[in-house]
This record gives C-alpha cells, structure tokens and sequence, in this order.
C-alpha cells in the first residue's frame, strides 16, 4: 500500500523540521546565539505564513487510504489540514514566536546550551501542529510524544540547577505513565472497531456488539485520562506547580499555553471525531473532571505565594472552564467544540501576557538574576515600571474576567452558555462560584502592583525582547478585548 504524499498540507510542521537539522548544523559550527535565535523565529513566522496560505487556499489532508480500501467506508486520512487544524496551528505557532522571544535572554542569563534549546522547542512545536492535524490514533499518540518528550528536556536544561531536574524528572515520569495509559487505551479501542481511523472508529462504535461495549468503554476512559495528565485535569495535575517552578519560565510559558493547546485540541478531535457513539461515558466524566480541576485549582491557587506557582495552579484551574464546554456529550458537541476552542485562543493571550511580565520583571536592584520570589515582590511596581506594571495588570484583569479586559469575561460566557445549552446545569453552578473564587486571588496581585512600595527597588527595563513579547501580546489582548466576538464567530464557522 502506497499512500501520496500532499507536502503543501504539511508545510508548517516541515519547515521547522528543516530549520531544526539547520539549527544544530548551524551550532557545531559555533554560529552566534543571535543568529540561532533568529534562525528559530524566523522558522516558526514562515510556517506561519504557511498556514496562512492554506487558510486562504483549498483545504487539503494527505496520508489517506487508497480508494481500494476505502470502498465500503468512509475517506480515511491520518493528516487534515481543515479549518480547525489550522487555526490551532495559528494559535500555536503565534505563541511559539513569543515563546523564542522570551527565550533569548533566559538563554543567556541561565548558560543554556542555545543549540540544544531552540532545536528542542523546534520540535515540541512539530509535535503540537501535528498533533492538531492528526485524524489517526497512531499519529495521534506520535504528535503527541514528540510534543511531551522535548520538552522535559527543555525543563532540564540547567544543568547545575537540582529544581531543574527535578522539574525534568517529574515532567518525564508523568509523561511516560501518561503515555502508557493512552497507549493501553488506544489498544482497546483498536481491539473492538479493528480501526485506527478516527472516522472508521466513529463508524465502528456506533455498530459494536454488546459484549464488545465494556472493552470499548474502557479504552475510552483510558484514552481521556491520557489526555488528563496531558492539561493538568485534576487528578492528574500534581506534576504543574513543581515543573512550573523548577523549569526555566519560558518553558513554563510554553507548557502552560502551547503544550495546553495542544492537548486540548487533540482531546476535542478524539471526543467529537472519534468517540461520539460513547458521549454517555466520556460526557459525565469530563463534567466531574472540569468541576474538580476547576475547585481545587483555585483553592490551591488562593494559597500560593510565589507568582509562578500562583499561575500554575490558575493554569490548572483554567483547564477545568476549558473542560467543561466538551461535557455536554453528543447534545450541541459542535457548540461545545467551538466554546472550547474559543476560551483557549483567548487564555493563550491571556496568560502568555502574564507570563512575559513575569519574566520581565526577573531582576530587582540588589537581588541578582532569576525570577522574583513572592507576589510581595510586585509591591509598587508602579511607581518604578508603569508600563510593565499596567501590561500585568490588563492580563490579570483579563484572566479575571473584569472590564476592561472584556475578553476575559467574553471567554467565561462563551463555556457557561455552552455548558448550560447543553444541559449541565450543576457544572455551571460550579464554574459560578469557581469564577468568584479567581476574582479574589486576580485581583489582590493586581492591587499589589499599584500600592506603596515595600522598599524594593524595581527594574524599570527588561531586555528589548522580553519587552517585545508584552508588547505583542497586550496588543492582541487589547485588540481582543474590543471586539472578542470575533474569535466565537471564526471559531464557530471553523467547528
């Protein structure tokens, strides 16, 4: 069996796989840490422009099975580059520029081997498009492999740093059991439709003997823990706050709005695409996860100290509103994909922002290099860095939900009307009360920023590129806030 090939439908994820190689050429030869970094940048615009081309030509998939095989079936194939493979794509490579952005001075200041660095980021970012344009279990799993295993590299890439590795070492345990619960999932679930295809798969399901059902149910529920450990959905979040903490913060930027993207656009495609026939068993269950990811997140989240810890259990706390939209089962799936998708674009602004203040303000007078400690460290950043102070300031308001970060607000109306058109009327309860609780821990950093300071002299100037990365994203954000209905009405026509 011969399948084509259509090289302009994978066109984003093969240009940075060249750019990769060129990278590591390009560092045995002792090539300047600026001109590597331009090298990564430049790599992940011009896949950028990739997708914008296919965006606005005809709409391709590739890998597919011959006619021969596909007669009595429906058209399989493994890689689609459809309307919602390439806003995803979009997404993800959008903040992957901001990502390399604020990773140039962290590259510098923490001696990481700048080679190394931006050829594993290169390929998490292949991973991640791939996997948002897999329609296959195997490629699936594949794309989403190559997404998780560079990156707990990344997060070990200071070398002489122990939170480092040990940051890398809970990354790696948590993906490899991860990926042996999908994997024995995906066996079942092959075991009982004898496909691979997510349509063939759909097909199969919707025809499966009964005494096949429990086989089939459990693959299912195996194959959604996977993605589970993949979001940080409680009670697969334990490994987030450490990584976040111990892993250089442009790492913990990436995980927290690439890596998430991804994995939610994956768990959207194997729901709706592949799992429609078991909605009874996977709806109740995502409806259970997104309540108690969304709680415990933001209890934990009330208790932090630090500003990378208090992100990364509002991370957590984020992916249980983006959970809760898919609960709803087969009834308006197609609503509840498009809200799902619509509250990660806007989070990715959203947190991406905060992150890149976060790592702009790394350096106060007198207390060295690295990232700030407490949020008490924030106290009257006002009053030295206006600028930095107003930009964290908007994207705390944003992921709060409150004027004028409108967009933030925009997001949570767009899960709650989702959640309760489909019927989960408790999850939106939940989700209510939840929004009440990230109002208050929101809201008490941003006051810090504006009150008298605690004697700590701020740097008012972070690195031109770091300041770069707010810029752009306050923009978007900005942009955004003014007329958000225009990502629900593009997603919408998307899903």
């Amino acid at each position: 069996m011969i399948q084509g090939i259509d090289y302009a439908a994978i066109a984003p994820p093969l240009i940075l796989a060249v750019a990769a190689i060129g990278l590591l050429l390009a560092d045995a030869f002792d090539a300047p840490r600026r001109v590597l970094g331009l090298l990564s940048g430049g790599s992940l615009a011009a896949a950028l422009l990739a997708v914008a081309a296919l965006a606005f030509g005809d709409r391709r998939a590739t890998f597919c099975l011959p006619d021969g095989l596909r007669a009595g079936g429906p058209r399989s194939c493994s890689y689609v580059a459809d309307d919602f493979t390439l806003l995803f794509q979009g997404i993800v490579l959008g903040a992957a520029v901001v990502v390399v952005l604020l990773s140039l001075q962290e590259i510098t200041d923490s001696e990481i081997p700048v080679g190394e660095y931006h050829f594993l980021l290169l390929s998490a970012v292949i991973g991640a498009l791939s996997l948002v344009a897999a329609r296959d279990l195997v490629l699936l799993v594949v794309a989403l492999e190559t997404l998780s295993l560079p990156v707990f590299a990344l997060a070990g890439l200071r070398r002489y740093d122990g939170r480092a590795s040990e940051a890398a070492l809970k990354l790696f345990l948590v993906s490899v059991v991860s990926a042996a619960i999908m994997l024995f999932g995906i066996s079942l679930v092959y075991g009982a439709t004898g496909a691979m295809h997510l349509d063939r798969i759909a097909a199969a399901l919707e025809r499966l003997p009964s005494d096949l059902d429990p086989v089939a149910a459990a693959g299912v529920v195996l194959v959604l823990a996977g993605f589970a450990f993949k979001v940080a959905a409680v009670p697969f979040h334990f490994w987030a706050p450490d990584v976040y903490q111990g892993a250089p913060l442009p790492v913990a930027a990436f995980l927290s709005v690439v890596s998430k993207a991804a994995g939610f656009a994956g768990l959207a495609i194997v729901l709706a695409l592949g799992f429609p026939a078991y909605a009874h068993v996977w709806g109740p269950l995502v409806a259970v996860l997104a309540a108690v990811t969304m709680t415990l997140g933001n209890l934990l989240a009330l208790r932090q100290r630090t500003a990378i810890r208090l992100l990364a259990w509002s991370s957590v706390a984020q992916s249980g509103y983006m959970l809760a939209p898919l609960s709803v089962g087969t009834h308006r799936l197609p609503e509840a994909v498009a809200a799902t998708t619509a509250y990660v674009a806007l989070y990715a602004v959203m947190n991406l922002g905060a992150f890149a203040v976060v790592i702009g303000f790394r350096r106060r007078a007198g207390a060295g290099p690295g990232p700030s400690d407490t949020l008490e460290d924030f106290r009257g950043l006002a009053r030295g860095a206006p600028a930095v102070a107003a930009a964290l300031a908007f994207f705390l308001i944003c992921l709060a939900g409150l004027p004028p970060g409108v967009m933030g607000l925009f997001a949570k109306v767009v899960v709650f009307r989702a959640t309760v058109a489909g019927g989960v009327t408790w999850l939106a309860v939940v989700m209510a009360a939840n929004t009440v609780i990230g109002l208050y821990y929101y809201l008490a950093w941003a006051a810090r920023l504006f009150a008298a300071p605690s004697g700590h002299v701020h740097d008012p100037a972070p690195g031109l590129p770091v300041r770069a990365a707010i810029a752009a994203t306050a923009a978007g954000a900005a942009v955004l806030s003014v007329a958000p209905q225009i990502v629900l009405q593009t997603v919408t026509q998307v899903t």
